[in-house]
């Protein structure tokens, strides 16, 4: 059975940190493509981050509004996914979903297709 479960979310005031995990059970950790998405109420679901497997070339890829101040990365060993969020603006708070893809990055940010998802994390950065 597929189980993705996320942690470390929270409250913490703008400038703060917080590192996001996830665990991962699937077939074959390391052939997937493995992101972080998120949503605040009232929102779509938008594309945060993702690592590509080593198949797809094994590359991070960020959205605009997280490049450098997020850092995705994978332990394939331990079959987890990390985000590191630093820097925190208000407007990053929402629920963060890890998500899995058999696919590439590019497919990743493409579709909703073929995706596995864990139950989501909330972060909350207040001002």
């Amino acid at each position: 059975q597929v189980h993705l479960v996320e942690s470390g979310g929270g409250l913490v005031q703008a400038g703060g940190s917080l590192r996001l995990s996830c665990a991962a059970s699937l077939p074959t950790f390391r052939n997937y493509c493995m992101g972080w998405f998120r949503q605040a109420p009232g929102k779509e679901r938008e594309f945060v981050a993702a690592i590509s497997a080593a198949w797809s070339g094994g590359g991070s890829y960020y959205a605009d509004s997280v490049k450098g101040r997020f850092t995705i990365s994978r332990d394939n060993p331990k079959n987890t996914v990390t985000l590191q969020m630093n820097s925190l603006k208000p407007e990053d708070t929402a629920v963060y979903y890890c998500a899995a893809d058999s696919g590439s990055a590019t497919t990743m940010r493409a579709t909703m297709a073929d995706r596995y998802w864990g139950q989501g994390t909330q972060v909350t950065v207040s001002s």
